[in-house]
Order: C-alpha cells, then sequence, then structure tokens
C-alpha cells in the first residue's frame, strides 16, 4: 500500500473566547458563520475523530487509521489508543478562562484517561499589549491561590507576560493559564480533552453556584503544578541553504518547528514518526513518488511515517508548522548542537530530561 500526505475534516467549536480571526486573518476557508474559536486540524479524540478527505483511505476515520495500521501511520513499533497529537488553530478574540489540564499521573489516577494533557501555543499574530497568564508565583500558599481566585485577581498569584507574533509557550499538565484577548495561536497538544476551570462561570458565560465554583476552584488547587514556570521564547533556528527551520518548543510528547522554504525541502522517509504539516502561507505542493497533494493556506494534513521520500515545493516562500513526537536527543538536541546552540538555551524550549543532553549521539 502506498501511503501519502492524509488531509482530514476539522471540527470546530463555537466557544464565547472566540471570534473571526481564524477565517479573517489566517485566510482558512470552508468555515461557518458565527464565531469560530478552534478548528481541531489534527485530532483523534474520542466523537471529534477527523474524516480522511483524500486518497485511497478516504472516508474513513482517523481511529480507524490508527487502530488498522498504527506503524505505517505514526512509526514502527508504536502502541496507544490514539493518535497521539490534537492540533488545533485558537481564536481567543476574548481571554480564555483560567483554567489548567491534568497531567499524566493525574488523567490515569482522578479521570481513569490514558493521558493528560501537556500543549504549548505558538503565537502567529497578537495585538499591541497582548499577555499570557500562566503558572503561579514562587512561594504562595494554597490559601493565597484560592482568595486570589475567588477575587478573580489572577495577577496576585499568576506571572504576566508580554507576547508577540512568533513566540511560543510551553504549558506542561497541571499549570494553570490564560492567554487573551487579541491573540491567534497554533496549539499542539496531547490528545485529551480534560480540563478544569476556576471561574465563575461555565463555558457559555452562565453564572455558577458559589459552592460549585469553590468546587472546581479546589479540584484547581488539587491538580496544581508549581514546579514549572512557563514563558515565552523565539525558538531556536537552524539553516540548510536558503531555509530556515526554527524550533519553537521542545519536550517528550511533542516538538512544534516552524519552517521557512524558499527552495524545496526534501523530507527522507523516517519510519520512526510521522510529520503533521499545518499551511500558514501560500499553497505548497508535497511531491511523492510519481504523485503530489496540495495544501492551501490553513489547511493541515499528516506524513505518515510509511510515506517514501517527500518534497515540500513552495510558491515563493512557505511557511509552516511542523509538529512530531520527537526522539529529543536524536531530534531536537543534536541538530540544535550542530547548529550552535548551547545546552541551556536548547533547555529552555521546554521539557528536556537530563539524558537527552548528556550523552552525544555517534553519527553513522
Amino acid at each position: 500500500m502506498e501511503w501519502y500526505p492524509i488531509k482530514l475534516t476539522a471540527h470546530i467549536r463555537p466557544y464565547t473566547f472566540g471570534g473571526r480571526l481564524i477565517p479573517d486573518l489566517l485566510g482558512k476557508q470552508g468555515l461557518p458563520e458565527g464565531v469560530v474559536a478552534e478548528t481541531w486540524e489534527v485530532s483523534d479524540y474520542q466523537d471529534t475523530t477527523g474524516t480522511v478527505i483524500n486518497g485511497h483511505h478516504a472516508g474513513r476515520t482517523l481511529h480507524d487509521l490508527v487502530v488498522n495500521f498504527p506503524d505505517e501511520l505514526i512509526g514502527q513499533g508504536w502502541h496507544g489508543p490514539h493518535f497521539p497529537l490534537l492540533l488545533k488553530f485558537l481564536d481567543a478574540s476574548h481571554m480564555l478562562p483560567v483554567h489548567l489540564h491534568a497531567d499524566d499521573e493525574t488523567a490515569r489516577r482522578v479521570y481513569a484517561e490514558p493521558n493528560g494533557k501537556t500543549e504549548a501555543w505558538h503565537v502567529l499574530w497578537a495585538q499591541p499589549g497582548a499577555t499570557i497568564l500562566a503558572g503561579v508565583e514562587p512561594g504562595v500558599s494554597r490559601a493565597e491561590v484560592f482568595r486570589a481566585f475567588k477575587n478573580q485577581a489572577y495577577d496576585a498569584v499568576m506571572p504576566r507576560y508580554s507576547i508577540q507574533s512568533g513566540d511560543t509557550v510551553y504549558v506542561p499538565g497541571g499549570v494553570i493559564h490564560s492567554f487573551g484577548p487579541g491573540t491567534l495561536i497554533f496549539e499542539v497538544q496531547q490528545t485529551s480533552n480534560l480540563g478544569q476551570s476556576v471561574m465563575p462561570n461555565d463555558g457559555n458565560g452562565n453564572a455558577l453556584p458559589v459552592e460549585v465554583w469553590e468546587a472546581n476552584i479546589n479540584a484547581a488547587l488539587d491538580e496544581l503544578r508549581i514546579d514549572y514556570q512557563p514563558c515565552p521564547t523565539a525558538g531556536l533556528f537552524r539553516e540548510h541553504g536558503v531555509n530556515r527551520y526554527t524550533v519553537c518548543c521542545a519536550g517528550p510528547h511533542f516538538a512544534l518547528e516552524r519552517w521557512s522554504l524558499t527552495e524545496p525541502h526534501v523530507e527522507p522517509s523516517h519510519p520512526q514518526r510521522f510529520l503533521t504539516l499545518s499551511n500558514l502561507g501560500d499553497t505548497i505542493r508535497i511531491c511523492y513518488g510519481d504523485h503530489e497533494e496540495l495544501v492551501a493556506r490553513g489547511e493541515s494534513c499528516i506524513l505518515p511515517a510509511a510515506i517514501a521520500e517527500a518534497r515540500i515545493v513552495p510558491a515563493g516562500t512557505a511557511d509552516l508548522i511542523v509538529c512530531y513526537v520527537p526522539d529529543l536527543q536524536r531530534d531536537v538536541v543534536e541538530p540544535l548542537r550542530r547548529a550552535g546552540h548551547s545546552d541551556a538555551a536548547i533547555r529552555s524550549l521546554g521539557e528536556i530530561p537530563a539524558e537527552a543532553l548528556t550523552a552525544r549521539r555517534i553519527e553513522a
């Protein structure tokens, strides 16, 4: 069976924090009228699993491919209940609720879910003065955090950072956070939708009974992680000819890169992992074997692990977000070391365990 770039239907969420940034600024086509807060570009989360819209797998769900072709789609030897990444465009025209997502241990212990939700935000557009709230200030007590959340005085206990286009924020599961207004991001995350809000209203803006609100705050505090402080980073780049590749964030669950291509990029066959491509610019051609697939502005696709060598051909300059589940030493640490970046800079990209930095891989 010949594998090819897989394109999927997008799942749309009309949350109240959204607006029309995704069609208006990103230029994504085919969206409904009204609020479009999120488009889930690649999703295998429960009933939101995408449906293939191209090639000989058209009509099958992503979950069906995961179950029947895990080695070919995700990578040789992979095992898991679902596609490991969920990718979305997210419109924070208004402020998101202050909330957190369970980490892996909490997801299994409390919710009987296979994994939690570590995520990262890559800022595509931010109005002047846009900020994020992420983490808690060192040394604050649980009682102080509870009082601040009840008073909706989030800045009293949470660091606030300015953001601009091109920034990326890596947010592990268990870290409290929010961003907006006036922000358009691309988000990569583990496949999960667990979340715990500390806001006085529900997702539709309806006021919660006080006892429910307080119970929600306490539930969030039970899951709160305080040992990681997210902050925006510009990423680390490497170059190949005139093409530029920026590693924006990395950790055990995913890496996110942004590629600027003015010459064709040849992606070799790598049966150990897939890539996802999300196009922010003009239509690109992906050539594989004797075939090609077009990916328009605002579209995404999966390059399966079993695909043969693929050639990504820009029309002018291509602007792509690329995500994958990395071998951190092979895929992130060593390429960035060769590009001249220090281990301290590499560690700033997210969660890079010590073992990925202590040994240098011997190149063949």
